[in-house]
């Protein structure tokens, strides 16, 4: 009897097994792509002085790099052949950004793991509210001038504009891009800069500068700025359909069905064409939002108006699968037949999205053979949505099957295949096959992308070995991978959990000098560490930062966070941290704030008394 596949690949990739197997991984990462793999013998530990070193032998020779519990996060960052986008390396302190997008302290899956479902979420529905900054011709060195001007003096609410005045800025549309999108989580500075721009002789702004400023107030939920924007716009003839797009996504995002059809009457307004692609749009935006039954009534409304395609009930599909209705699906599936419409790739990887996200596995698995069957043939992506699940659900044997399958069928599996099999193999804390399967993808020409990396970073931080996780970034890094603040935001909870509050801080302050700009998450985790740390004074100008830069108020333990305060007697502090959420909109963060000045009042009156 033949042997089965499962048995065969782990046959085929059992011929190396050593103990120490997250080390393997690392050696495997640390080591040079140039570098032959007989190169770089394996990984060892030893402490010379009090200092640990980690390191191995090329050709007889002892290569050793710093551990992070005696070094500083930048050393741990080799020399690297990275070379950022040119406007990515500012190297101070605060809010410069240019970047890919809350829970308990006890382990790493907290917001970060909820970023990490968000971008899946965004790989399975296509791009996400932005714009791209391609082919930019500014000078670097000028975005980086202005970006610390605006930083720094924003910071210390000073006249930043005046600054900006004295310094005679290059003002060109690609600057001006690129600064909006340095600031994209910090909306206040961002359009503070937009509205100073826009008062400068000789300067006007763009149909592409008021895209990227939308853009910022769509992600931070400043509707009725971004509607004025838009129509602002509108007076000048500078809307574009990125504009309805931009405004459609975001009311959509934020549920606010009634706010995102009515883009449409002001298309109409403006004379823009309705057709078939911006209705597709607009469903789009609500399936995506989970807003599957508004869709579908938005559809039903408008049915009469345009001819729907392929790709309409494709959408409307997509909408209802992710609300896990599954009889809606599949009257949207067979009304697409009786229309004389046939389902295609898509459609059928959609549908095998919305079994297996009901739980409906058996079926998703009879689909998959009637694909292969009767048409269409699975493609990658299907492959990877079957795999993907398996892995998830721990059952790597028929994930294995799948993956050998589809390299049977004459697919060539991709780096997003390999990552799922790596998670999946990761989370059983089977490192030996990781090892295995990096090694692989290697060979055949998939080498790991940001995904794969963050998923090996995730796997280290959730063993609690943070210093593996930085030497990964460093691999990283020197592969030319740029980081998204996932990257460090998982790097930075691996280290305060831990306790080493001096390389969490290091990783915010990598972070910044990438040029990425920290968002809610990145101050939620940092602001957990410092209180975590008895750093209460130094979360508080964190938490004062984030609600002048406009930013959504942290869930952390906020009585946690004010007992040194109370202690200490200063109802002054929440005093001002409670106007301060009052004037940003922050009002049940500005009652708890105002509930602690009294009760440190209280205290500090009845103590006078005593005395």
């Amino acid at each position: 009897m033949a042997a089965p596949p499962w048995l065969h690949l782990y046959m085929r990739r059992s011929f190396t097994r050593a103990p120490l197997s997250s080390n393997r991984i690392q050696c495997l990462l640390v080591r040079s792509s140039s570098s032959n793999s007989n190169e770089f013998i394996f990984d060892q530990s030893r402490i010379i002085g009090g200092t640990v070193i980690c390191g191995g032998r090329r050709g007889g020779e002892e290569v050793g790099f710093p551990c992070a519990s005696s070094s500083p996060f930048s050393l741990l960052i080799r020399s690297s052949t990275y070379h950022p986008r040119t406007h990515a390396c500012i190297g101070f302190r605060g809010l410069s950004s240019i970047t890919s997008d809350d829970g308990c302290d006890g382990e790493i899956e907290s917001e970060c793991d909820n970023e990490e479902e968000e971008e899946e979420e965004e790989e399975d529905v296509g791009d996400e509210i932005g714009v791209n900054c391609v082919g930019s011709s500014t000078n670097p060195e000028e975005v980086e001038r202005v970006c610390k001007v605006i930083d720094e003096l924003f910071a210390l609410d000073r006249n930043m504009e005046a600054v900006l005045d004295e310094m005679k800025v290059d003002l060109s549309h690609d600057l001006m891009v690129e600064v909006l999108e340095r600031f994209r989580h910090a909306r206040k500075p961002a359009f503070r800069f937009f509205c100073w721009a826009a008062e400068k002789p000789g300067f006007a702004h763009d149909s592409t500068t008021y895209n990227s400023m939308m853009s910022i107030l769509a992600k931070t939920r400043q509707f009725e700025t971004m509607v004025s924007v838009l129509e602002e716009m509108g007076a000048k003839g500078l809307l574009t359909m990125d504009t309805f797009t931009i405004a459609m996504k975001a009311f959509a995002a934020a549920k606010e069905r009634k706010k995102a059809v009515g883009i449409f009457e002001l298309m109409k307004k403006y004379k823009f064409k309705i057709g078939v692609e911006t209705i597709n749009c607009l469903l789009d935006s609500l399936g995506r939002a989970k807003l599957g039954k508004e869709a579908q009534v938005l559809f039903d409304k408008l049915k009469e108006r345009f001819t729907p395609n392929l790709m309409t009930y494709t959408v409307l599909l997509n909408g209802w699968c992710r609300v896990k209705n599954l009889m809606e699906a599949a009257r949207i599936w067979n009304h697409m037949i009786d229309q004389g419409l046939k389902p295609d790739i898509v459609a059928h990887n959609v549908m095998l999205e919305g079994l297996l996200r009901s739980r409906k596995k058996s079926d998703a698995i009879k689909l998959f053979h009637v694909m292969k069957s009767k048409g269409p043939c699975p493609n990658v992506r299907s492959y990877t949505i079957m795999i993907r699940d398996f892995c998830k659900q721990s059952s790597m044997e028929t994930a294995i099957e799948y993956f050998d399958d589809m390299v049977d069928s004459g697919l060539q599996p991709d780096a997003a295949v390999y990552t799922c099999l790596i998670t999946g193999f990761g989370t059983q804390k089977k490192l030996d096959t990781v090892y295995e399967l990096l090694k692989e993808m290697q060979e055949k020409g998939h080498p790991p992308d940001g995904k794969t990396y963050n998923a090996l970073i995730k796997l280290m931080a959730s063993r609690k070995m943070p210093e593996h996780a930085t030497r990964i970034y460093n691999k990283m890094i020197q592969n030319g991978i740029e980081p998204s603040i996932h990257t460090f935001n998982m790097i930075m909870k691996s280290y305060f959990m831990a306790r080493n509050y001096e390389m969490g801080r290091a990783a915010w302050d990598e972070m910044v000098k990438k040029g990425i700009c920290p968002d809610d998450n990145s101050y939620t985790v940092l602001i957990r560490g410092l209180i975590g740390e008895g750093k209460s004074r130094e979360a508080c100008r964190y938490l004062e930062e984030m609600l002048d830069r406009g930013m959504k108020t942290p869930l952390i333990d906020y009585n946690k966070f004010a007992a040194d305060f109370h202690r200490a007697g200063q109802p002054e502090i929440f005093e001002e941290l409670s106007q301060r959420a009052k004037f940003s909109g922050k009002f049940v963060a500005a009652e708890i704030f105002a509930r602690w000045a009294q009760m440190t009042r209280r205290k500090f009156k009845q103590r006078f008394m005593e005395d």
